[in-house]
């Protein structure tokens, strides 16, 4: 009995998690890449995807509980999911079903935009700021009746109009980029 003890430890140290000095260094392409599709979401919603994107497990439990109850949205989706154990970044993205089916059904971005952003938030953060500023030189990301885009130095900020509604933006990242300059590395698309 003690064997089997200490072979079932030694198995859950070797298959624990890797800590965040040893995960894998993403390249910038690989970054633009997975980051291309929400690097235009509005600051609040972005905070809420990169954070919730390091809980792939409870992503698609939030999706699941989406799908059964397809009648319950926004805030009062939010509060009728408060007694799940799931971080505050999942259960704040049911208000916003859509976003949360794309995650759950592209489950393998999901964990790497997670994973970058554990492994590597400066340069995460770094990357969404580049990919604004393109999008702004082409055109593409400006302040309209659902959002507020504003620079403050080299740091493009992105509120939504109504501080009491969050739209989603959808967008092609051929199109709102520009040229893709990572042709082996291909943007993610919903």
């Amino acid at each position: 009995m003690r064997v089997l003890i200490a072979a079932l430890l030694a198995l859950a140290v070797a298959l624990s998690p890797v800590k965040a000095e040893e995960r894998k260094s993403f390249s910038q392409a690989e970054l633009d890449q997975t980051l291309a599709p929400v690097a235009l979401y509005p600051d609040a919603l972005l905070s809420q995807v990169l954070m919730a994107a390091t809980y792939p497990l409870e992503i698609v439990e939030a999706a699941r509980w989406s799908r059964a109850n397809p009648g319950i949205q926004g805030d009062e989706a939010v509060s009728a999911v408060q007694d799940k154990d799931w971080d505050p970044s999942v259960k704040s993205l049911v208000a916003f079903p859509n976003l949360l089916a794309r995650m759950d059904e592209n489950l393998e971005w999901t964990r790497r935009l997670g994973d970058a952003f554990l492994a590597q938030e400066a340069q995460v953060m770094d990357t969404i700021q580049q990919l604004r500023q393109r999008a702004k030189a082409e055109g593409k990301l400006e302040s309209d009746e659902r959002q507020r885009v504003t620079a403050d130095g080299q740091t493009i900020v992105i509120e939504q109009a109504n501080p009491s509604v969050v739209y989603v933006p959808y967008y092609d990242p051929y199109v709102v980029y520009g040229s893709w300059w990572w042709p082996a590395y291909p943007p993610a698309y919903w």
